[in-house]
């Protein structure tokens, strides 16, 4: 894909305007981290959900002595998260570049075809 200067700008400013926020993901990290909020945000629903889940269950079967068995899991899972945000963020840039990137050489070429 050879796209011009100015169409890479375009491309990176609806990068920029699109994208997901790392200061947001962390901000829902901290605050709801054990809901798995900072990967609905990313868009990782998937896991998102498991880890909603595994609080859930943890938090349901307290009373019975085995929670600790779905939030063990939940809390490492939540802070290995920490290090992994901006990684899924950079990556979720790097899908909507490369959308924005196709979509915009197929744009291109439609163009042409219709001059041409």
């Amino acid at each position: 894909m050879d796209l011009s200067t100015a169409e890479q700008i375009l491309i990176e400013q609806r990068v920029t305007n699109e994208s997901k926020s790392t200061a947001v993901a962390y901000l829902l990290w901290i605050f709801l981290g054990g809901l798995g909020a900072h990967r609905f945000y990313i868009g990782r629903v998937g896991s998102g959900l498991a880890i909603l889940v595994l609080t859930i269950l943890g938090i349901l079967l307290a009373p019975f002595h085995v929670g600790t068995v779905f939030l063990v899991p939940a809390v490492i899972w939540a802070l290995v998260d920490a290090f992994l945000i901006p990684g899924m963020i950079r990556q979720e840039k790097d899908e909507v570049r490369n959308t924005f990137g196709k979509q915009m050489y197929a744009e291109r070429l439609i163009a042409a075809e219709r001059r041409g």
